[in-house]
């Protein structure tokens, strides 16, 4: 499943969230010219996540739990989570004000990141995406709007049918798969099992569900219904 809009309106131009997308599709262009001169191995190597480098030297490797989320392998991988940050992220900047918003898709994008270390604290192999936070967007969604209508492309035998789905059924679906996709890439974890990092997305959404319930309870936040 796949989704490619809501209709739940946000009331606000979410600035937060397009400067997001500009900033890292900014850097994705900055990459490809770095891939054309044959400098990208370096350039990630000193901005990317690696857990073995930062857990060995914490000084002077703190900064790429950061520079990692604005980083991105290819097209495909920039593409899709550019269109759940748009897709989900206006109604959590709407909800949470924009400083507040930066903060949490920050700290849900560093809890994401050490969520995948903890699985595999001695890989050298470079953790980049906005995966992580942007699963803490999706956390922190469904708490405050799991019953907005997402319409989604659902794969049917041949054919692909857009059906309006509510957001606790996709990102259920999402997050339960992340799961099963975590468990079975645990035999291959010293690579990522085909290069993507399954528990930072846990760790981000479960990040996201949790400060979203926090701030619910201390904010007096109701859940919105449809």
């Amino acid at each position: 499943m796949i989704p490619l809009r809501d209709h739940n309106r946000s009331g606000i131009f979410p600035i937060v969230t397009v400067g997001l997308i500009l900033i890292n599709v900014l850097v994705f262009l900055y990459e490809l010219t770095l891939m054309a001169s044959g400098q990208i191995d370096a350039f990630l190597d000193q901005f990317a996540f690696i857990p073995a480098q930062l857990l060995s030297n914490p000084a002077g490797e703190w900064y790429t739990v950061i520079t990692a989320m604005f980083l991105h392998g290819g097209w495909l991988h920039l593409l899709g989570n550019m269109l759940y940050l748009w897709i989900f992220g206006d109604n959590m900047e709407a909800t949470l004000g924009k400083p507040l918003f930066i903060l949490f898709y920050l700290a849900a994008g560093i809890v994401a990141t050490f969520a995948q270390a903890l699985v595999n604290p001695n890989s050298v192999v470079p953790n980049l995406g906005a995966s992580g936070a942007i699963a803490g967007v999706l956390g922190g969604y469904l708490v405050f709007f799991p019953n907005a209508r997402v319409d989604t492309a659902v794969p049917m035998f041949y054919f692909i049918r857009i059906v309006p789905l509510s957001a606790i059924i996709v990102l259920g679906f999402w997050f339960l798969l992340e799961i099963i996709r975590g468990v079975f890439s645990l035999g291959a974890i010293s690579e990522m099992s085909g290069g993507v990092a399954y528990f930072a997305h846990i760790g981000g959404f479960v990040a996201g569900l949790a400060m979203a319930f926090l701030y619910r309870s201390f904010s007096g936040q109701r859940i919105q219904t449809y």
